[in-house]
């Protein structure tokens, strides 16, 4: 029986699919993929990969490597998928994907019993599409046995994307012509993004792939690899596992590397540090060709060409009405958009910003983003309404000296015991039960009743009952920012 490992890598921001994609809710753990309106990717990753199981291969548990902030997202996503629990390990700063993966064979060299002290790990990132997941299973096991018919344990396998036209966009993998028994063939070089004369030169060539950033390699081959091409990440990598800390929630497990020794290693991507060396050395690396309507969704014309079109070509999403219309992707997240005479345009609406671009441009809107960035706008990086451990928050309306919030605490969930220096809040009970701790006194409220937080004052808001809490939030006073807050205990690791 082959041991095998799923690994996610569950780290970036999605900029390219601003405004819906944002640093606090990027595009992995958004439904974009036009398979199933309720699943984000990261799920749909999930999934696949769970799917690997047979009669010669046993799955062990999922490894989803992420950023620690976005670490109760990932939670709350498992949550959703029946049975399905899983290893988080916690990024706490993003340092590209050679530590991600390293972090992951550590894990899985550490973590097994003697019998299964090098599975064999199946790595994808998080934020793809796949339209055939018969044939992505398919050429995933049969990367899992050229790598499991190995005696040496230094063959590494990577999926080969059929290309379907001149993408400037992805790095290629030539392969060499004769096939192996497992439809794998010998990767002979790695070629950066091209222009477009060259990607049109690798298509008619025939024997050029799309790079999708997909591996299967045992965790050994990696490590020891990584300590031949790149010693400087292994070594820095290993000091911050070895400080690591461990806890449990809901029946995942967190795992944290040392913060300040973490962020001390080297940024660099898989295929700088170890891939793209391996032609011609000691590791064997092999491709499979996938065939199965793989897409990155890396901006939003992708999501136009995965998404379900109507007559006139056009991928709409919420409450939408168009009228001669063509082409385009409109999607509609908190009102009504309509759009009359368009062709090949974007529309994307959120309650708090709009985007409307051509859709051959919508590379381009990084470039609003960077724009943001240095505008310091908290457009770039949240939602109006911002998912917390506990809940959520929606920020409804604000002015000079107030804001209003429409907040959610989950069955259970209570917020940190905390205090703010600058404001004020009123806080009134439109839904279920609220406990709330307001300096040494702790009263119980429900539906249309109210209390007042003064500036200064300790305090805490629980949910105690079995069904969501809402109540609406007025606050007041001189600085209204989401940093004027001073927590002192919090059940989720942020005091």
């Amino acid at each position: 029986m082959i041991k095998v490992l799923p690994v996610i890598l569950c780290g970036g921001s999605g900029t390219r699919l601003w405004p819906l994609s944002r640093a606090g809710f990027p595009k992995q753990f958004l439904a974009l993929s036009g398979n199933d309106a309720k699943t984000s990717l990261v799920q749909e990753a999930v999934r696949r990969l769970n799917q690997l199981g047979s009669s010669s291969i046993s799955l062990g548990s999922t490894l989803i490597v992420t950023n620690e902030d976005h670490r109760f997202l990932v939670l709350d996503q498992l949550r959703e998928m029946n049975g399905v629990h899983g290893t988080l390990l916690l990024e706490p700063v993003g340092r590209n994907t050679a530590p991600a993966l390293t972090l992951a064979a550590l894990f899985a060299s550490q973590s097994n019993t003697d019998q299964d002290h090098d599975p064999i790990l199946v790595i994808t990132p998080a934020d793809q599409t796949i339209q055939n997941t018969g044939a992505f299973t398919k050429a995933l096991q049969n990367c899992i046995s050229v790598v499991a018919g190995d005696a040496n344990n230094k063959t590494i396998a990577i999926l080969g994307i059929t290309p379907t036209a001149p993408e400037t966009g992805y790095g290629y993998i030539k392969r060499a012509d004769s096939k192996g028994s497992f439809a794998e063939y010998a990767v002979e070089q790695f070629a950066e993004k091209p222009n477009l004369e060259t990607a049109k030169a690798y298509l008619e060539d025939g024997n050029y792939y799309w790079n999708g950033g997909m591996f299967v390699l045992r965790a050994s081959a990696w490590l020891t690899a990584l300590k031949e091409f790149r010693p400087d990440i292994l070594i820095a990598t290993q000091k911050a596992w070895d400080q690591k800390t461990e806890d449990l929630a809901d029946g995942s497990t967190f795992v944290r590397p040392d913060t300040a020794l973490f962020s001390s290693i080297p940024s660099e991507s898989i295929d700088y540090a170890v891939i793209e060396k391996c032609p011609g050395s000691k590791y064997n690396i092999k491709m499979v060709e996938l065939d199965a309507g793989w897409n990155d969704l890396g901006a939003w014309d992708a999501v136009w060409q995965v998404g379900n079109k109507d007559a006139e070509g056009n991928v709409t999403s919420g409450d939408v009405l168009l009228s001669n219309s063509t082409n385009s992707l409109v999607h509609a997240s908190s009102r009504l958009v309509s759009t009359v005479g368009l062709d090949n345009v974007i529309v994307i609406e959120t309650a708090d910003a709009v985007l409307v671009a051509d859709r051959s441009k919508s590379q381009d809107v990084k470039h609003i983003v960077n724009q943001l960035e240095a505008q310091q706008r908290e457009e770039k990086n949240l939602h109006r309404k911002v998912a917390r451990p506990w809940g959520w928050y929606d920020s409804v309306d604000e002015g000079e000296r107030f804001k209003v919030k429409r907040i959610q605490v989950k069955p259970g969930a209570s917020l940190s015991l905390q205090m703010h220096h600058h404001r004020a809040e009123h806080w009134i009970v439109v839904k279920g039960t609220a406990e709330i701790t307001n300096g040494d006194k702790v009263i119980t409220l429900t539906e249309n009743q109210s209390t007042y937080i003064p500036q200064g004052q300790t305090h805490r808001l629980a949910n105690p009952g079995k069904t969501p809490l809402e109540i609406i939030e007025v606050q007041s006073g001189s600085y209204l920012g989401e940093d004027d807050i001073e927590r002192f205990e919090d059940v989720y690791g942020r005091s």
